[in-house]
């Protein structure tokens, strides 16, 4: 593992880089603010000005991590160039899903951390994917394809989906290995399309399967 290398005036964010290291090569089960400090160059002493102990640390790279999954929507999201406002809105949906589950399987070790925080896990649906993904549902009612009646809740529907998705992709129960494969790809494209015809039947829109591609 290479250290972060330390700035003077910048100790808390090579801490937090160094963690971010540490959790994606290992996970944060050995994740010790001791040993970050060493990793740095600097005393414990030091490393406790900036954190309190080793959960605060961790929510702070909670934090960095909700950041890169929101960049990594807002980027799938700016791909879509359909000029088609319902048609857009849905290929906007589905990405904002492709997005969520590239993350998890690019970066599972991460991934697991940012929702296992508690202070992370709490704040959630104030903040970050969640806003990216009411947006998305929002543009879906404002275009006519999705009611309001079946927007209550769409939410707790989509996240649920593409979250326990990626559990079990990164567990490598979609097929023989953990990872992006072709086969989940597949499998997910079924899982986006699935919700993007439940939202169209509640306004009676006809799709089509290739629509989402």
């Amino acid at each position: 593992m290479t250290a972060t290398p330390y700035h003077h005036g910048s100790l808390r964010e090579a801490l937090v880089d160094a963690a971010v290291l540490t959790v994606r090569e290992g996970g944060a089960e050995g994740l010790a603010l001791r040993d970050l400090a060493r990793q740095v160059g600097v005393s414990h002493n030091a490393a406790y000005r900036h954190f309190a102990n080793r959960d605060d640390l961790l929510a702070e790279v909670a934090g960095r991590v909700m950041g890169q999954l929101v960049e990594a929507m807002q980027r799938r999201l700016a791909a879509v160039q359909t000029t088609d406002p319902v048609l857009r809105a849905r290929r906007r949906l589905a990405e904002t899903g492709r997005a969520y589950v590239e993350f998890a399987l690019d970066e599972p070790g991460l991934f697991r951390l940012a929702f296992s925080v508690a202070s992370s896990a709490s704040t959630i649906s104030r903040s970050g994917p969640y806003l990216v993904l009411r947006s998305a549902l929002d543009d879906l009612v404002d275009v006519g394809f999705l009611s309001a009646h079946g927007r209550v809740g769409a939410e707790i529907t989509c996240w649920s989906a593409v979250h326990g998705f990626s559990v079990l992709a990164i567990a490598g129960a979609l097929d023989e290995g953990a990872g992006v494969t072709p086969q989940t790809d597949e499998e997910l494209a079924r899982v986006l399309a699935a919700i993007d015809r439940s939202y169209a039947a509640t306004t009676g829109s006809i799709v089509e399967a290739a629509d989402l591609r």
